[in-house]
């Protein structure tokens, strides 16, 4: 029972984890540069202009003079999740799940007689945390999400020295639904930001073939979160047998015999639930500055083949904010009951239990969070004289998400108990398992001189989880991606260019029944975060990315 104390705390802490993890992953390099997005990012050996402040800084040699680079990003997310009833679905003998089950109040059975079949749960808007605001306002339907980025450099004649800085976003992702959806109890709302809003950056010429550059970025880091709360557990549904089944006879007739026997379970208005909705929490951590650099070199020894390299360090965090809780009606009547019995009272303080559930709890939370490290490489050879292939290798250093780790500002109740059962667990800390993994990946671009004016591009980058199968989620629904890129460039004239691309990232999961301790785990050991126990989940994730990049030089 104390465990019910510590869930709606621990599981919306937890999926403000998942959420920074998964969307990461999703989002990398999609709203950074259109040109690098038409090219499938394989642009490590040939950046496009200040955006190789992020891509390769030692690039940044090939600006002459005074240039802005100015761009529009905007983005969709189709996200679709779909839920459905295996063979012999329960949860400790219970199947009337109402999400699922279509049977009403005049079907007496515990088994589900009439299921729906498939259930819906599609994201519905696009959601942004804003920083003033601190809080996360939804776009409305159809709108999509706008990622305005600009950066200048200067080259001064005669020099071998490039300076630059530009602003922009290296990842920004966000979704919502309206109140009812099934998707809710992994985020009604979720929104992650890292904004570089400055990047002092510098190349040096060392010859006419090679080049080295450094940039640093200061960034700002959000995660926001809602989500609805629900745990289809054994624990939960042995709780409502005793509600349903023992205390049924005691109901009218409680007496201090019963009370003392029965702890004063049966004591309460309302019994618990495995399908029950256990409450609502919201959550914002954020940092102001999260300093990062990134490392270059370019080597072009003809202007047919060039070989680029580059590092991205990893970004470590402390984000702080504020959660806020409202419990449900079921978890507040367990406790008190409890303290309605002389034995139920001597229980609770033999195991610590709290003496009440509040309506409602708030509290100060921080997180360590480390934004991975990124190295990446690539070439690019023109094939035929109007003909330019890049072709990139990069890996990202995920496996750091091996653990998040929360604390807050005070001892709480609940964690000081549950840290008897799992020693991820302190008095004022919870530690999520996540487990990843760091994998490789390739980028593959096509660039095609039609005239000397205008330029065609493809790009085709297929995107290797770092998500175990065991730890799949509907959080951010991804697991394998292909990123698929088109564009043109068309050149004005000597100083002025245009680049038109529309970037599309598709991912497709199945996520049988329990098979994911982040989704559907059934059993009494799916403490934490198991709102879809025992039921097959898929899951449908398409991005589109339509940008524009206006280039001049001064």
């Amino acid at each position: 029972m104390y465990k019910i104390r510590l869930r709606p705390l621990a599981a919306a802490i937890i999926l403000s984890g998942c959420s920074s993890a998964t969307f990461a992953q999703l989002g990398q390099n999609l709203s950074v540069d259109i040109r690098s997005l038409s090219m499938g990012n394989a642009v490590t050996a040939d950046p496009p202009g200040i955006s190789a402040i992020h891509f390769n800084p030692a690039a940044l040699t090939k600006i002459e003079g005074l240039q802005t680079d100015v761009q529009g990003i905007l983005a969709n997310f189709d996200i679709k999740r779909e839920f459905s009833v295996p063979a012999g679905y329960n949860v400790f003998g219970y199947s009337d799940d109402p999400m699922v089950c279509n049977d009403g109040p005049e079907v007496s059975s515990d088994l589900c007689t009439d299921f729906k079949g498939t259930v819906n749960g599609d994201v519905e808007y696009v959601s942004l945390y804003v920083p003033i605001l601190k809080k996360m306002v939804d776009l409305g339907e159809g709108i999509p999400m706008a990622a305005p980025t600009a950066g200048i450099a200067y080259k001064p004649p005669g020099s071998k020295m490039t300076f630059a800085t530009a602003m922009y976003a290296p990842l920004v992702a966000g979704f919502g639904a309206e109140n009812g959806n099934a998707g809710n109890y992994m985020g009604q709302q979720v929104a992650l930001e890292r904004i570089t809003y400055l990047s002092p950056s510098i190349a040096y010429e060392v010859n006419d073939a090679l080049s080295i550059g450094a940039s640093v970025g200061m960034s700002y880091q959000a995660i926001g979160l809602k989500t609805d709360l629900r745990f289809p557990n054994e624990l939960i549904g042995m709780l409502r047998m005793i509600d349903e089944v023992v205390c049924t006879p005691f109901k009218e007739n409680q007496d201090i015999i019963t009370d003392i026997l029965l702890l004063g379970m049966c004591n309460t208005e309302e019994g618990m639930n495995p399908f029950g909705r256990f409450g609502q929490m919201q959550l914002a951590l954020e940092q102001s500055l999260s300093p990062s650099y990134n490392l270059g070199v370019l080597w072009e020894p003809t202007e047919d083949f060039s070989f680029g390299m580059v590092y991205q360090s990893s970004a470590k965090m402390r984000l702080k904010g504020k959660y806020h809780i409202d419990n449900a009606k079921a978890p507040q009547e367990l406790i008190k009951g409890l303290m309605s019995s002389p034995t139920g009272q001597i229980l609770a303080a033999i195991l610590g239990f709290p003496s009440v559930v509040p309506a409602s709890e708030s509290g100060l939370v921080s997180m360590d969070f480390e934004y991975p490290a990124h190295f990446q490489a690539g070439v690019k050879y023109k094939v035929l004289p109007d003909l330019q292939v890049n072709f990139d290798v990069g890996w990202t250093d995920y496996k750091a998400w091996d653990k998040f780790k929360f604390e807050f500002d005070r001892q709480i109740s609940a964690l000081k108990i549950a840290k008897l059962l799992s020693a991820n667990i302190g008095d004022t800390s919870l530690a999520l398992p996540l487990e990843f993994t760091s994998p490789w990946n390739f980028g593959i671009g096509l660039e095609y001189s039609a005239t000397d004016r205008l330029k065609l591009r493809a790009g085709y980058e297929p995107r290797t989880s770092a998500i175990p199968d065991n730890k799949r989620n509907t959080m951010v629904p991804i697991n394998n991606a292909q990123l698929f890129g088109l564009g043109v460039g068309y050149r004005f004239d000597a100083d002025t260019d245009v680049d038109l691309s529309i970037g599309f990232l598709r991912s497709k999961d199945k996520i049988p029944a329990n098979s994911s301790s982040l989704a559907n785990q059934t059993g009494v050991n799916n403490i934490l975060l198991n709102p879809y126990a025992g039921l097959n989940v898929k899951t449908d994730t398409k991005v589109t990315i339509l940008g524009l990049n206006y280039r001049t030089r001064w």
